[in-house]
């Protein structure tokens, strides 16, 4: 059962976090030592990883959908490809390359996203996903999330990171939402994301000699919001007060804000329950390209469901498309030389 991200893990000090620091303890013991026992497949082509060391919520997928179109305009590659984990989906042979037929049941939402921009493999163990995608002819690999994982080894690592909650409360999970300590995964990384405005000074924890980039998320330029209907929000998202920021930015008039947990299954029940509500209050139904992707297309064709699409538009274009344009043609010189 999935749960809500706990608000102390946001909060300096807490009695839950406190109590909890036990089992954050032997969740880093054990992250460590799987981490030390990992071998790691090297690819044949670029691989650029967006990741976290938090839990749920930084914006890594909106981070790689944006360095995907960066890679097409710069023609850095002729024929990339998503590598992502498939968390939430049922399919059990993996890797798989992810097709038409297949839902966010079977691959998970982030899959689903990702293959609105290019196309997707999912494998828990990144390094047989980018096998799969060698055989395939794929050029270049972007991964979204992987940044713990040791299967395959990265050639570039950007940390994506939320402005407004930084790394929490500092402390690792459960205690914490830190999937590993800050100063370990900076190790791993040759450059740092940064969305939105940086209250939690994150750039200070940053070392000098890694370039730091900023963006911002925002609704897509084409979408125009309805601001004279009445709404009823929903979304299982690990931030989703990120979502309700984003539609009172839009002058949207929300009525009540349903949240569930993060990659949360909607049943059947839950949503006649949503669609009673809007007809109940008179309201429109609204939520996430996320999970618009869980819900079946039939509920949405029969309610008045609105979606609101997002994308992260960079503070410096010019200067992470010189970044990525440069890295990318110096790993393919140094995998060609090892050739």
């Amino acid at each position: 059962m999935r749960l809500n991200t706990p608000s102390f893990w946001y909060k300096r000090h807490s009695i839950p976090a406190d109590l909890l620091m036990p089992a954050a303890w032997l969740y880093g013991l054990a992250a460590a030592k799987l981490s030390g026992l990992a071998k790691p497949y090297r690819s044949t082509i670029p691989v650029i990883c967006c990741g976290n060391i938090v839990a749920g919520g930084s914006g890594k997928t909106p981070a790689a959908i944006a360095l995907m179109a960066l890679v097409k305009s710069q023609e850095a590659a002729k024929n990339p490809c998503f590598l992502t984990r498939g968390y939430g989906g049922r399919a059990k042979e993996t890797p798989l390359y992810v097709e038409d037929h297949h839902t966010a049941k079977d691959v998970g939402d982030e899959a689903m996203l990702l293959r609105r921009h290019a196309p997707v493999i999912i494998s828990p163990d990144r390094g047989k996903g980018a096998k799969l995608a060698e055989e395939r002819g794929f050029d270049l690999i972007i991964m979204d999330d992987g940044l713990q994982n040791g299967t395959l080894q990265r050639d570039v690592s950007f940390l994506v990171i939320d402005g407004a909650t930084g790394f929490g409360n500092g402390r690792l999970l459960p205690a914490g939402p830190l999937r590993e300590p800050p100063e370990t995964g900076i190790k791993k990384i040759q450059a740092c994301l940064i969305i939105g405005d940086d209250q939690a000074g994150v750039r200070q924890k940053i070392p000098g000699d890694i370039p730091v980039f900023h963006a911002a998320i925002t609704r897509e330029p084409l979408w125009i919001a309805d601001t004279k209907s009445r709404y009823i929000a929903f979304c299982g998202l690990g931030r989703p007060e990120k979502f309700k920021k984003t539609l009172d930015q839009q002058h949207i008039k929300t009525i009540e804000f349903i949240s569930y947990p993060d990659h949360y299954g909607f049943s059947a029940s839950d949503l006649d329950t949503l669609a009673a509500k809007a007809r109940h209050k008179k309201a429109r139904l609204i939520t996430t390209e996320k999970d618009a992707v869980r819900i079946p297309e039939q509920f949405v064709k029969e309610n008045p469901v609105d979606i609101l699409p997002v994308i992260m538009v960079w503070q410096d274009p010019q200067k992470i498309a010189a970044f990525l344009k440069k890295i990318v043609k110096d790993t393919r010189r140094h995998k060609n030389a090892q050739e």
